[in-house]
């Protein structure tokens, strides 16, 4: 076993009490009051768990929480596992610790059992620990974390332990799974659902599949082995029986993983040749691919080598989905063939490397940047679609609230000259929102001329460069010479030192009107990252117009989504108090055919618009505090943050609580739902 310096070492008599000093281990768990009652696990079928009848100890008394952990070692000690005088020994350590962990840690930080034996022991004796209590003596959770959890039981009787536990992110679905695997004894399925029977599994459709949240995973010892979201659920396992024959041997996996695992039956599987290197073979593999990427509208393809396959997956609505998985064989043929189309060195395999193509698909261009990465399974590749026929939105389609757009177009984008900053993280939709702003300034008499890396849409009337280092066209070099274009609007497509940050400074000081992007978490942020830059505080002040920050939430799905009201510790995570909100009533992402069981289907935008107004560039340059700033824009400039505007979208039903936790900064308490609506002329 490890040396861990936070464990005790103490050697282990024969017999007798050492004479020994001990004391607690730091960041040790103490025990329940509460083993909690029945539970289920939510998204993973919502399982339920029959549990002893909890039982009630005042905090601190002898009994308290201890009532597992001795039924854990009594089960050991009857199976041999421990020796009487090994329990009494654990029992005397615990005793002398002033903030004693549980007696499972005790017994393992003591060498006396392991880990493993503690797991085959359980999961021979389903269901006699209750399950609040295991995740206790497994250090999982802390007494304070089952208490907390009893206590939102009590106040919700509908909810069990088991969801409330995971929709407060005190345990993880997968860990959940894991316990309950053995606190039920049925095998945990999950690593089995990467390798599935798919004879067995085309007995059925993937919608029934779906439907009975099951999957199965092979025949073994004459049985069938079936991956269940519940597998107590028993209409389920009567429909498994009817399908895959009487003798079905139930198993428990994520709702998820089951669901990816349906996928992948779904997903086209590519027939390869016997010899995989094949010219034909490879070009057909990686041409349907990028294909099929574009169809869909995707962002990013991942082709990652794993220990048993070639795994590719899809960025979707932001978020990466299983697609197709390839045999591992096919790997250097198809990693050789997309190197040579990037212009990468294909002879090279121990260094990451970075590469540009062109794909032909419907008669246009499309751009792609590949980048590949050395793994310790082979070369994996990210391939980055740049312009998959995502039409120019019109700024009034952006998803900007009524009086929020007006103010952007009137006090922003037809003042005559300034530093418009469009920020937020990668995939942000910056880009979509600059070009937008672009088109709206886009006429007959106006030079608008940019530098951008690359060109993602091509605009009608305006003068677009890309830049390409290997023939010296460089930021820094396009810079230089795009102010002698007689411009009137410059387009940057990122500030990425102080050089680009000073341009587009000085450009703006002389009259030229100024788009660019950047990296930063809010509007704020955007300012202090110029100061930073050691660009003066007064430039800044009286260059900057206004500061755009955004983010892409996923939308609900319109077909599935269902009404969501609230929880206090919701509300609670929201920055309210849940006394001072209620009845805040969302939706919810359930999962149709339309959105193909994810429950969302596109994105929308969520912006944070900050206009500088004389209070807030006096608050920049005597270089007040980030959260001075903020609360003087809050105060005077009308600015609604990204959580708030996040909350008024959610509110309308457009996208859902948990995309809101996922995606926002919450840097500050949110205002009333009602003055929100005020701020942003939203009348819904």
């Amino acid at each position: 076993m490890p040396h861990d310096p936070d464990q005790l070492e103490l050697a282990i008599p024969p017999s007798g009490d050492p004479m020994v000093e001990v004391t607690a281990p730091q960041g040790h768990r103490t025990e329940p009051d509460d083993a909690g009652t029945s539970a289920k696990v939510p998204g993973a079928g919502d399982l339920p768990v029959a549990n002893p009848t909890s039982r009630q100890a005042s905090p601190g008394s002898e009994e308290s929480g201890e009532g597992a952990g001795r039924q854990i070692a009594q089960l050991l000690v009857d199976e041999g596992q421990l020796t009487p005088e090994q329990l009494r020994y654990a029992q005397r350590v615990r005793s002398k610790m002033s903030s004693p962990p549980s007696l499972l840690t005790v017994l393992q930080q003591l060498h006396l059992v392991e880990t493993e034996q503690i797991r085959r022991t359980l999961s021979r004796h389903p269901q006699e620990v209750p399950l609040g209590e295991l995740l206790v003596e497994l250090d999982l959770i802390t007494a304070e974390d089952l208490r907390c959890a009893v206590s939102l039981q009590h106040d919700h009787p509908g909810k069990r332990l088991c969801q409330i536990l995971v929709e407060n992110h005190l345990v993880s679905e997968a860990t959940l799974v894991d316990v309950l695997s053995i606190q039920l004894g049925y095998p945990n399925l999950e690593s089995d659902l990467a390798e599935i029977d798919e004879e067995l599994a085309r007995r059925a459709s993937p919608e029934w599949l779906r439907r009975h949240a099951l999957v199965p995973v092979r025949q073994e010892d004459g049985a069938v082995l079936v991956a269940l979201a519940d597998p107590r659920d028993e209409a389920a396992l009567a429909a498994a029986r009817r399908v895959f024959g009487p003798n079905v041997r139930p198993g428990i996996a994520l709702r998820e993983s089951i669901h990816a695992a349906i996928a992948r039956l779904e997903a086209p599987k590519i027939e390869l040749p016997a010899d995989v290197g094949a010219d034909g073979a490879v070009v057909g593999t990686l041409n349907a691919l990028v294909m099929e990427a574009i169809q869909e509208g995707v962002s990013d393809i991942h082709i990652e080598p794993l220990k048993d396959r070639l795994r590719v997956r899809f960025r979707q609505d932001g978020v990466l989905v299983p697609h197709v998985d390839y045999p591992l064989k096919i790997a250097p043929a198809l990693l050789g063939r997309l190197k040579v189309l990037a212009g990468a060195d294909i002879a090279e395999k121990r260094r990451h490397q970075d590469g540009r193509l062109l794909f032909e698909h419907a008669g246009r261009q499309v751009d792609m940047r590949v980048s590949v990465y050395v793994t310790i399974h082979g070369e994996k590749a990210v391939i980055r679609l740049l312009n998959t026929g995502n039409r120019m939105l019109d700024i009034k389609e952006l998803g900007l609230a009524p009086r929020i757009a007006r103010r952007f177009r009137e006090d922003v984008l037809d003042v005559p000259s300034g530093v418009v900053l469009v920020t937020g993280p990668t995939g942000s939709g910056k880009t979509t929102t600059l070009y937008s702003a672009v088109n709206y300034l886009n006429n007959v008499n106006t030079s608008i001329i940019t530098a951008e890396d690359p060109v993602e849409y091509v605009i009608d009337g305006i003068s677009q460069c890309s830049i390409n280092p290997k023939i010296n066209i460089t930021f820094e070099e396009t810079l230089r010479h795009i102010v002698r274009q007689d411009p009137d609007v410059i387009v940057i497509g990122e500030i990425r030192d102080r050089f680009s940050a000073e341009t587009a400074i000085q450009a703006a000081l002389t009259g030229h009107k100024v788009l660019t992007t950047f990296h930063t978490e809010d509007s704020i942020g955007g300012l202090l990252r110029l100061l930073n830059m050691d660009i003066e505080a007064f430039l800044i002040s009286s260059t900057v117009v206004c500061v755009v920050a955004q983010r892409l939430v996923r939308r609900l799905c319109s077909t599935c989504a269902e009404e969501h009201r609230l929880t206090p510790d919701e509300v609670r995570r929201l920055g309210y108090e849940p006394t001072c909100v209620r009845d805040l009533v969302f939706r919810r992402a359930v999962g149709c055919p339309r959105c193909r069981h994810r429950g969302y289907k596109g994105r929308v935008a969520v912006f944070e618009l900050l206009i500088l107004n004389e209070k807030v560039k006096d608050a920049l340059i005597a270089r007040k505090t980030s959260y001075e700033i903020r609360r003087t824009s809050l105060e005077t400039t009308g600015l609604v943050t990204l959580l708030e505007d996040g909350i008024t979208k959610a509110a309308r039903g457009e996208t859902s609580f948990e995309e809101i936790i996922r995606n926002l900064p919450r840097l500050s308490t949110p205002r009333p739902l009602s003055e929100l609506r005020r701020l942003q002329g939203d009348l819904r």
